[in-house]
């Protein structure tokens, strides 16, 4: 770090310093010396707040273990636990009713229910092919997932599979928008007529525009919740020419918000990875971003993509978003970065660069006059993770009511989504948002790293039971259902999005197509999907629950009868009281746990990859982040530290994983192995992960995945950090 760069009472990583200066700057209006001196104040004023609020966190875990502790001898007693944790300000006091103030939020979080990806923003093609997730082909997801009860097989088109598509995507359109007379694989042809769409609609007012000749339209816009589908027509297309109506695809629209994500998705240890996700970033804003991309002899480029436009019914213009709406996800209060130093020649804390950068770089989309534009109604939206209750809410909301004043911005420019996926954010909710009442534009659940923190947090009350069963524990159906019902008290609806959790498996869309339809009628008007792909199966979902209509049915409910669950269930913890596990058991949760660990910690240390596809133990293809490794790790270290297993028993497992994780990236060439000498940082980290993991804190995986990177990287594999 001896070449970082001085300026007002920081020290600069040189990347750092070129990037803002000769790109992140130019166009803003800001000059570089401005933005260093608010950058530094915002790093060393800030930074002593933080680090009391983290300093806070481990003295009530400290508390809490200590009481669990104490009670082993009687038992967990659950009205003395609540009582606990009041009397300690785990839980603060709720305060009166309230209802968020947020302003000139976009449609896409405020009105239209729909998908949501998460997309690595370190991967630039993987961040443009999100973006342009707004439209997806329904025939292309039909066919080339399970989506029809099998998997395609692959090689040349099967005629007989897309007669297949055709049929099951008519029948679907004739269930969004129904004929008035008919189904839509009946129509040997759409037309325009005074206005209005020939064949007749049974709602009319569902036919939004079209393109081409009114008697031969090449394309049909029809409405639904809120939703577009897109009737593609084509005579020459392979399947257009075989159809009666010659329609050669139905796209629907698709992932209406996508989070660009700095955190957990990524692997950013230094100066260089956080400048290529903050170019990536910028690209965005700008609407510049391009990646070439190699398929066979093509070589193709891809950008983003422009809006469609069509003419309106009243022959007006009709002109859609051909983008999802970009929100971006920033690095919560934890971790350090070397990138920036503060006076003291400390780290900075990673999230205040985020904060402070990435809302410079949404600067070039706010100020935009015209062109591609990422929010229509001047807000940026950035989501963080990580949050233990309205105490950092607050500070978030401080850090950013400054951040805009250094930028020029008006207040409350910055929406904020609260991720409520850390125990003491789930049980103060209420007093999280009303914490950042004036700027709140989403909440959401997150199972995964809320379990990790359940299971950190209780550490020592005793063992838990098996990560598979946690999805059926008390408390996590009364955490989804309270995460819904204080959003919906605190005004969330027409102004915020309520969001739900990840589908891990993009192998399984029938599977998905069977489950998750319960997100939107438990009242979500968003929830997380693992590709584009999936996004407009999702987007079926959305077209059969009206979701608006559904949380006024939920709201009127829960103030007739009462919240649908309480602070105490939600306080349930998930131990294995009285349970004995057999042999068998045993092993499948330790080799099950693992093989996750490993199979996704060899990528994020040896090739900075920070999000992927890893095969289970049962090479079932699981999207594996930081969330579903600490699960893994916490319920491991738990399962040791209360005798279930040995650490001998554990070591066993993570070596024999360990060679099972190799032979499944054999054909990676990037790939080294771990076996036989089990000394690479890799398994290190992967057995720190649980043998350290009671000291982590709140059970989080970065510090040690952060120090085994920067070690990985500093024997020469810094390039590998380009890859996401």
């Amino acid at each position: 770090m001896s070449n970082h760069i001085r300026k007002h009472d920081i020290s600069i990583d040189p990347q750092v310093v070129r990037f803002i200066e000769d790109s992140a700057l130019p166009g803003t209006g800001i000059a570089p010396d401005a933005f260093w001196q608010a950058l530094s104040a915002l790093v060393n004023d800030l930074g002593p707040q933080q680090r009391a609020l983290l300093e806070k966190r481990a003295q009530l875990q400290q508390a809490i273990d200590a009481w669990h502790v104490a009670q082993r001898d009687t038992g967990h007693d659950a009205v003395a636990y609540r009582a606990f944790l009041e009397g300690i300000g785990y839980i603060v006091p709720e305060g009166p009713a309230f209802a968020i103030a947020t302003e000139n939020t976009d449609p896409e979080i405020a009105q239209v229910a729909g998908p949501q990806l998460v997309v690595p923003v370190m991967n630039a093609r993987y961040a443009l092919n999100a973006a342009n997730a707004r439209w997806g082909s329904l025939y292309d997801a039909l066919y080339g997932t399970d989506a029809l009860g099998d998997a395609p097989a692959g090689g040349v088109f099967d005629p007989a599979r897309g007669a297949r598509v055709v049929a099951k995507a008519k029948a679907l359109l004739d269930e969004i928008a129904p004929l008035a007379q008919g189904g839509h694989a009946d129509v040997q042809g759409y037309r325009i007529e005074d206005g209005a769409l020939v064949p007749a609609l049974r709602d009319p007012a569902q036919f939004a525009g079209y393109r081409g000749d009114t008697e031969r339209p090449e394309s049909i816009v029809i409405k639904n919740n809120g939703l577009h589908v897109v009737i593609e027509m084509d005579s020459e297309h392979r399947i257009g020419r075989n159809d009666p109506a010659h329609v050669a695809d139905i796209r629907l629209e698709s992932a209406l918000t996508v989070i660009m994500d700095c955190e957990d998705s990524v692997a950013a240890v230094d100066g260089e990875d956080k400048v290529l996700a903050w170019s990536n970033w910028l690209g965005l804003m700008q609407g510049t971003l391009t990646e070439r991309v190699h398929k066979g002899a093509e070589t193709l480029v891809r950008r983003l993509n422009p809006d469609p436009v069509f003419t309106a019914p009243d022959g007006g213009t009709l002109t859609l978003k051909g983008r999802a709406l970009m929100l971006v996800r920033n690095v919560g209060l934890l971790m350090t970065n070397p990138a920036v130093l503060d006076r003291d020649g400390n780290e900075a804390f990673e999230g205040l660069l985020d904060a402070m950068v990435t809302t410079l770089c949404a600067l070039h989309d706010l100020q935009k006059p015209e062109g591609l534009r990422n929010s229509m109604t001047g807000s940026l939206y950035a989501v963080q993770p990580k949050l233990h209750g309205p105490e950092e809410v607050a500070f978030v909301d401080a850090m950013f009511t400054r951040i805009e004043a250094a930028l020029g911005l008006a207040p409350n420019t910055v929406k904020l989504g609260i991720m409520d996926e850390e125990r003491r954010t789930s049980v103060n909710l209420a007093e999280c948002i009303r914490a950042a009442r004036h700027r709140v534009a989403f909440i959401n659940t997150g199972f995964l790293d809320r379990t990790g923190d359940e299971i950190h947090t209780a550490m020592e009350a005793g063992p838990m039971i098996p990560k598979g069963e946690m999805r059926n524990s008390v408390w996590l159906q009364a955490y989804e259902d309270r995460n819904v019902d204080i959003g919906l008290a605190c005004g969330l609806r027409g102004r915020a999005q309520i969001g739900k959790g990840m589908w891990a498996m993009p192998d399984r869309m029938a599977e998905m197509l069977e489950v998750k339809v319960n997100q939107p009628l438990a009242g979500a008007n968003t929830a997380w999907v693992p590709s584009p792909t999936a996004a407009t199966l999702h987007a079926l979902h959305y077209h059969r629950v009206d979701v608006a209509a559904r949380q006024v049915e939920i709201a009127a409910t829960v103030a007739s009868g009462g919240p649908r669950a309480d602070l105490d269930t939600l306080l349930a913890l998930p131990l294995a009281e009285g349970r004995t596990f057999s042999e068998a058991e045993i092993t499948r949760e330790v080799e099950n746990n693992a093989q996750g660990i490993l199979g996704y910690v060899v990528r994020w240390v040896d090739q900075g990859v920070g999000c992927s596809k890893v095969p289970n133990i049962d090479d079932v293809g699981l999207m594996e982040d930081r969330a579903t490794c600490r699960i893994s790790a916490q319920g491991l270290a738990n399962w040791l530290h209360h005798g279930i297993v040995t650490e001998d028993q554990v070591m066993a497992a993570m070596k024999k994983m360990a060679e099972v994780v190799d032979r499944q990236n054999a054909a990676d060439p990037a790939y080294e192995p771990m076996a036989p000498g089990f000394d690479g940082d890799a398994f290190k980290a992967a057995c720190a992960l649980v043998f350290e993991g009671r000291a982590q804190p709140s059970g989080y995986t970065e510090p040690v995945l952060h120090a085994r990177r920067l070690a990985r990287k500093a024997r020469g594999w810094g390039a590998q950090a380009r890859r996401a």
